[in-house]
């Protein structure tokens, strides 16, 4: 496999866990025309667990001024969690890796290096896009929230990170029948992270020690 481009797909990774970390009783019905914050704020209340599938793209704008934009090539997978702070969010392609946490500690396995990475998970959802999804539901202690309006058929809320130790600048989510179907991801760096949902499925049943993590056989594992 060409070395640049699994080291390119190994940042692009990262930087969606930092974009996720740095990102269900039955649902009450909700209007497809309630507001962002009235859909959102039913969502976390009635959602403990979800599952589904997540497009992302990656856009950056250049450095040098020129107004030049660029959008990587999507990368697909799947995702499922179960707050708070547990969750498995696999990329398929264009190459694979997974994120998974079990509520204590971060495990990053990367399918071509056969190797696991081992981080404490810590506070590090605490005011992170990953809260917004993964989190408990105190949300409105570390953002703030504001309705941003309408755009591709979606209700859309702004969330600021109330602490200025976060990756992320602001995160826009956009609620669809109830449930976030987009989100954007916008840092200090120009650059925007693109997250779509499909299939989003609330509290579906899950085994008990769905979270826990094995190593794949004879896999590389590094604590950090």
């Amino acid at each position: 496999m060409n070395q640049e481009r699994t080291t390119q797909f190994r940042r692009t990774g990262s930087a969606a866990f930092a974009g996720l970390l740095a990102a269900c009783a039955i649902s009450l019905p909700v209007s497809a025309h309630a507001s962002a914050l009235d859909q959102f704020k039913s969502f976390v209340a009635t959602t403990k667990a979800a599952k589904g599938e997540f497009t992302q793209r990656l856009v950056k704008t250049d450095s040098a001024g020129s107004g030049n934009v660029k959008v990587s090539n999507a990368s697909t997978g799947t995702f499922q969690f179960a707050r708070p702070g547990k969750f498995i969010w696999t990329y398929q392609k264009p190459y694979e890796q997974m994120l998974q946490a079990d509520g204590e500690k971060l495990y990053i396995y990367d399918k071509d290096l056969n190797q696991v990475t081992i981080r404490k998970l810590g506070n590090a959802l605490g005011s992170s896009p990953a809260a917004i999804l993964f989190g408990s539901n105190d949300l409105e202690k570390n953002f703030t929230l504001k309705e941003a309006g309408v755009k591709d058929g979606m209700e859309w809320l702004q969330a600021t990170p109330k602490t200025k130790d976060t990756t992320f600048d602001q995160i826009g989510i956009g609620l669809r029948n109830g449930v976030p179907a987009a989100m954007e991801l916008r840092d200090s760096f120009g650059q925007v992270s693109l997250l779509s949902f499909t299939k989003f499925e609330k509290n579906p049943a899950m085994a008990e020690n769905q979270f826990k993590f094995v190593a794949p056989k004879g896999a590389d594992v590094f604590q950090q």
